[in-house]
């Protein structure tokens, strides 16, 4: 299952860019973008291998801006953002806590799929023609959120959905 899902979310990435340089496709100055997860440098559960696979993205994105960027001046990021539910978003477990829990620690709530779309637009014109090597947070602020007070309130609910029949909270 793992080497899957680095293959489908990270190394299809690199054969991409790689083809895409031998074969001269990205016109000079372009720019190429693609979508991780906040759960690249932290720990969110149920994310699991998916993270693991997020974070070689980003790695990818870097070397390849690097090569790419001095050679043709080809910017190459990655955005991260907020959870969406889209058909590889409705396989992670509790997809929908996630979605609640992240919306709650936004100071500007979750961004929906048109307003990433929106996003990646952006990325592709020369208002970021010096944006390059980068994981870009479009999540609304959440990644710079330690703890929000809608979020605490929702904590003090309590875990009960979460614990076996002795009561031990189930991690995985």
């Amino acid at each position: 299952m793992l080497e899957k899902t680095l293959d489908i979310s990270a190394i299809s990435f690199h054969k991409m860019l790689q083809v895409a340089k031998k074969q001269d496709a990205i016109a000079e100055n372009g720019s190429v973008v693609a979508l991780s997860y906040v759960a690249a440098q932290r720990t969110f559960f149920g994310y699991n291998d998916m993270a693991d696979a997020k974070s070689l993205l980003e790695s990818i994105a870097r070397s390849f801006g690097y090569i790419y960027g001095r050679e043709k001046g080809v910017r190459v990021n990655t955005i991260s953002q907020s959870p969406t539910m889209t058909t590889a978003g409705s396989g992670v477990k509790g997809m929908e806590h996630l979605m609640d829990f992240s919306n709650k620690m936004s100071p500007l709530g979750n961004a929906n799929a048109d307003e990433c779309a929106d996003y990646c637009v952006m990325m592709f014109s020369d208002f970021t023609r010096k944006v390059t090597m980068q994981n870009l947070y479009h999540d609304g602020g959440f990644s710079s959120m330690g703890m929000s007070l809608r979020a605490m309130n929702q904590y003090s609910k309590g875990l009960e959905e979460y614990t076996d029949e002795n009561g031990h909270i189930i991690y995985g």
